[in-house]
């Protein structure tokens, strides 16, 4: 029988729903060496948090997020606060001897993401997860198989963008709109994904940043603790080029600015022999070009990636063109966690805080060029 795995949440707002949900369904649908047990969710919030835990199947409820670490029965601790805890909690989880996974970006700054980088490698026998989710959509990790394979040939160029339209003056000052709490705005949270996805997509680094813009459009919003307004404090969109180390160019673009966009994070890679190209609000669905194609019929093919046997994860969910959605990226990342903390490999690498820490140093530099207006190396920010 699967030995368990005992969880604890921090954190049950929007992500923590999601992590509550994956946890709770992923031994549900997949056969996983270990069985994960919802032990605890922690949470300032004593007035909604009983409800939380009863709500999403948390045996356990604590407002000492900090008390996980001593207690012996948990064995691993999963993050979904804002960015400016990720480094507090992570650190003091490792140093208690706790499995992390964090949720994305690492962190608020490249400083707190190199320390919990640190602290990674120090505690040498815990395992550490990040939650850049999308790359375990079928679609992405079916575009993965196909370039590792030599489908494309050698990458041409990286085309990502991750837009949204939530953000205008009449949204208020949240906290994703304050720089102590959020680190960085549209940038931090929508560039970081498709950072991540171009990285693990290309199997290549980036080399240096050619060039940057960086924005704030509305400077002042609603304060939610008060009357008046107060100053948004983050970037509302960033535009970045590229170079990768084999060569490849890349246009990367967050905004939250976009309108009739809702979470619009798509992705484009073309090479020698081919391209292929994702957009999330058509997850189930990768578009593939081959250049080999007799020009007679020669166009890009719309891959329904929900075979069982041919696209990863889809074994676990539907028939056939019976789709998946948002959530279940979440799941199949708490199957390939419980496949890793069970000593079996998942179908596609997990980032960890050594992996996603090379995305905040991207993060860093782009805003560094936006600032100096000149070209950054990458072996310059460390």
């Amino acid at each position: 029988m699967a030995r368990d795995l005992n969880v604890a949440l921090i954190g049950q707002a929007f992500m923590g729903k999601a992590h509550s949900n994956a946890w709770s369904q992923a031994p549900r649908f997949f056969d996983l060496p270990v069985n994960p047990v919802m032990h605890t969710v922690a949470a300032r919030n004593a007035d909604t948090l009983p409800a939380f835990a009863e709500r999403f199947g948390w045996a356990n409820w604590s407002t000492k997020a900090k008390a996980l670490g001593k207690n012996e029965e948990i064995d691993l601790v999963d993050i979904s606060t804002p960015n400016d805890s990720h480094r507090m909690f992570s650190v003091a989880m490792l140093e208690a001897g706790k499995h992390v996974a964090c949720e994305k970006p690492l962190a608020g700054t490249l400083d707190e993401a190199r320390e919990m980088r640190d602290a990674a490698r120090k505690a040498k026998e815990c395992k550490t997860f990040v939650w850049y989710n999308y790359r375990r959509c079928p679609a992405v990790a079916l575009a993965h198989k196909l370039i590792r394979s030599g489908k494309i040939g050698e990458i041409y160029h990286v085309r990502a963008s991750y837009l949204q339209g939530w953000g205008g003056p009449d949204t208020p000052l949240l906290w994703r709109f304050k720089k102590g709490a959020a680190g960085s705005g549209a940038h931090g949270d929508l560039n970081a994904h498709i950072i991540d996805l171009a990285r693990f997509l290309t199997g290549d680094e980036v080399k240096e940043i050619n060039g940057a813009i960086c924005k704030t459009f509305v400077k002042e919003r609603k304060r939610l603790d008060g009357p008046g307004k107060g100053k948004s404090t983050v970037d509302d969109s960033v535009q970045f080029l590229a170079t990768f180390k084999k060569g490849a160019t890349a246009s990367f673009e967050a905004t939250r600015l976009a309108g009739g966009h809702f979470n619009d994070n798509s992705i484009e890679i073309n090479g020698t022999k081919g391209s292929v190209r994702w957009s999330l609000e058509r997850l189930n669905e990768l578009e593939y070009f081959d250049l080999s194609e007799d020009a007679t019929t020669r166009g890009w093919s719309n891959i329904m990636a929900t075979d069982a046997g041919a696209h990863p994860y889809a074994e676990a969910w539907w028939p056939e063109g019976h789709i998946i959605g948002y959530e279940h990226s979440f799941t199949n990342q708490v199957a390939d966690i419980c496949r890793v903390m069970g000593r079996r490999k998942p179908p596609i690498p997990l980032p960890d805080f050594e992996d996603a820490y090379q995305t905040q140093r991207v993060l860093e530099a782009a805003l560094i060029a936006a600032k100096a207006r000149e070209t950054v190396k990458m072996s310059e920010v460390k």
